[in-house]
């Protein structure tokens, strides 16, 4: 007797996007892929939209400040059994798009976290990130219905469901340009943040955000190897402690923006 073969797993590629035209046409180009490619523009005054609508099979616009729902714009409306989020400035090389649709296919409800190769400019950064500065691998792939965002402005919570499996080829992300790029990101995220605490009434202490500069400058530099990229692993250790420490005082300090 013969046996029924079981149904393709299909993916969906989402991107949420806002004002990237200079990122969108190449990380796109590295999505076709996918079954599916579905992108949220967000508050767009660029050329995204022209972009876009070359690749995507479904094209949303809106206007979000929080991050969870934004996500969920996109995510609602994709079909397939499979998800992966890429972000504007991330690449899907061949070799890790080929394990993701090899993998999927007899994996169960769950989610997979990728490993990242991190660029500041065209200089490889491997060691150092964490502290809510950059991440050294995350959960971009999941089954449809295992993740959920949460709402917060900047690093927001997620909720993940099913088993936690692991991808060996890494994502390309090209987090900054250069360290002027860094420090403006620094400036961005930290507003955020800062925001986030105000509306939950707790924006912490002095004394316990100084603390923090120390203790998390220390996790990157030292418990995850910063030291071993130079300046680089400095730098982002730097950035990592003065993150809680700006998001304080801007909280503190500022009406909000």
């Amino acid at each position: 007797m013969n046996e029924v073969a079981s149904p393709k797993k299909t993916l969906t590629a989402l991107v949420v996007a806002h004002n990237e035209e200079d990122n969108l046409k190449a990380c796109l180009d590295t999505l076709r892929f996918a079954d599916e490619i579905v992108v949220v523009l967000d508050k767009c005054t660029d050329g995204s939209k022209a972009i876009a609508a070359g690749y995507a099979d479904k094209l949303i616009e809106g206007s979000w400040d929080i991050e969870g729902p934004r996500r969920h714009a996109g995510i609602d409306v994709c079909t397939s059994d499979w998800i992966l989020e890429v972000d504007a400035d991330e690449r899907v090389s061949p070799e890790l798009a080929a394990e993701i649709m090899d993998k999927i296919q007899a994996a169960p409800f769950g989610h997979f976290l990728i490993p990242y190769d991190n660029y500041v400019g065209d200089h490889l950064v491997r060691y150092g990130w964490g502290g809510s500065w950059g991440v050294s691998a995350t959960v971009r792939l999941y089954a449809r219905g295992a993740k959920l965002w949460g709402a917060q402005r900047v690093h927001p919570g997620v909720e993940l469901k099913g088993e936690r499996m692991w991808l060996e080829n890494r994502m390309i992300h090209y987090v900054d340009r250069d360290i002027s790029d860094m420090i403006r990101r620094l400036d961005r995220y930290s507003t955020a943040r800062a925001n986030d605490l105000r509306a939950s009434g707790k924006i912490g202490s002095l004394p316990d955000n100084i603390r923090r500069l120390f203790s998390r400058f220390f996790k990157c530099y030292i418990g995850r190897k910063g030291y071993k990229e130079g300046l680089y692993g400095f730098l982002i250790a730097l950035m990592a402690g003065l993150f809680p420490l700006l998001s304080y005082i801007k909280a503190k300090l500022e009406d909000g923006k």
